[in-house]
């Protein structure tokens, strides 16, 4: 395999769009070749609106993790077609329903026997090193200790990201070593300036409280993709997750700019987006543009 090939790992649907939605139709219109990486079918996500309500978990017909695979291939659909010109398909981790979305901690959930939190740590790692393996990224995209705002699955994804690198890069039959590990993160300035740019408040919609959304202080962040000219398909594919997100309408030809989940606690769609390299040591006081920045490929 040759060019460039990028991995991200994500813990359910919309979770690629929301985090790196435009990063990954960024390098799809560059021709990278990317593969989304999601670990369960998000069956404990909230429905926004009536028309799919009744697919829930708890009290419902329990299918929402179906419908969140359509949902999950018109999003990648949006976000362009790859090197190949082929649309970019869901890929699951151990296979569709393989791992059961975990729900919040201290959940009933949680407590499932097939949640993801609860599957032995090899299994995943394994699964995930034989993707590696598979499709030879130099680049994997995961998520910060915290998980991002610290549900169980996006922990358990960052728990699974370093260790599959590393099992993946000393597996005798199929080894690959990664180049450059990141973790998809908010930048504190970005995620201010968003939010001051809400001109328009739909009634059921807040602001969100001082802290109430991750970011991280500036200096932290290392790199930074622009993805100013796919920022309608990030838009396009945040629409796809409807039982999810709700993108705010306009009256006039303006981009949308913010969304919001369940809870109705208005969130900015970022024209940058930001992460932080873990592996090897980021360069002090020098920020990328380009999540292959520094690689000989």
């Amino acid at each position: 395999m040759t060019g460039r090939r990028l991995l991200l790992v994500h813990a359910h649907p919309d979770d690629e769009s929301l985090m790196t939605g435009g990063t990954i139709a960024h390098y799809l219109a560059q021709c990278a070749q990317v593969m989304v990486v999601t670990c369960t079918l998000g069956e404990e996500g909230e429905v926004i609106g009536d028309t799919w309500a009744q697919l829930v978990a708890d009290g419902g017909a329990d299918q929402l993790g179906g419908y969140r695979i359509l949902e999950l291939t018109r999003a990648l659909a949006a976000l362009g077609p790859d090197a190949h010109g082929d649309v970019l398909t869901p890929r699951f981790l151990g296979g569709a329903g393989r791992w059961r979305d975990s729900g919040m901690a201290g959940s009933p959930s949680a407590r499932n026997p097939r949640a993801f939190v609860n599957a032995p740590l090899a299994e995943p790692v394994e699964a995930l090193a034989e993707i590696i393996g598979e499709f030879r990224p130099q680049v994997v995209v995961g998520y910060d200790p915290a998980g991002s705002y610290g549900h169980p699955d996006h922990r358990r994804v960052h728990d699974i990201c370093a260790r599959a690198i590393d099992v993946a890069a000393t597996t005798p039959e199929d080894r690959w070593r990664v180049d450059k590990h990141y973790y998809a993160v908010t930048e504190a300035t970005a995620l201010a300036k968003g939010l001051a740019s809400v001109d328009e408040l739909h009634p059921q919609w807040r602001m969100p409280a001082d802290g109430e959304l991750p970011s991280y202080p500036d200096a932290q962040v290392t790199t930074e993709i622009d993805i100013s000219e796919v920022y309608d398909r990030k838009v396009a594919a945040l629409r796809a997750h409807a039982t999810q997100v709700t993108v705010a309408a306009t009256d006039d030809d303006r981009r949308p700019t913010s969304y919001v989940l369940s809870n109705n606690i208005v969130q900015p769609i970022f024209d940058r987006e930001h992460f932080i390299l873990v592996r090897p040591e980021p360069v002090a006081g020098v920020r990328e543009d380009d999540l292959f920045a520094g690689l000989d490929l």
